[in-house]
């Protein structure tokens, strides 16, 4: 009989603030909602966790002409 190889996988903590009143809503919408806050956090952030593992697509990227888009508007004016 063949020996299945488990895996190993690797995570990664990630930390951030929330002031009392953020956290007070935060927990509030979890328990409406009946789930957790690291899975309400996990769903909302899925699209970004799962479709860039090898890199992201040359279009996402800004270019430096996007930055520059106000500062353009304002030269025009003077």
């Amino acid at each position: 009989m063949k020996k299945h190889h488990h895996r190993s996988y690797k995570y990664h903590a990630i930390t951030f603030k929330l002031s009392q009143g953020q956290y007070k809503s935060l927990k509030n919408y979890c328990k409406a909602r009946k789930t957790t806050p690291i899975k309400l956090i996990k769903k909302n952030i899925e699209r970004f966790i799962s479709h860039y593992e090898y890199g992201v697509p040359p279009e996402l990227y800004l270019c430096e002409n996007q930055l520059n888009l106000f500062e353009d508007i304002d030269n025009n004016k003077q």
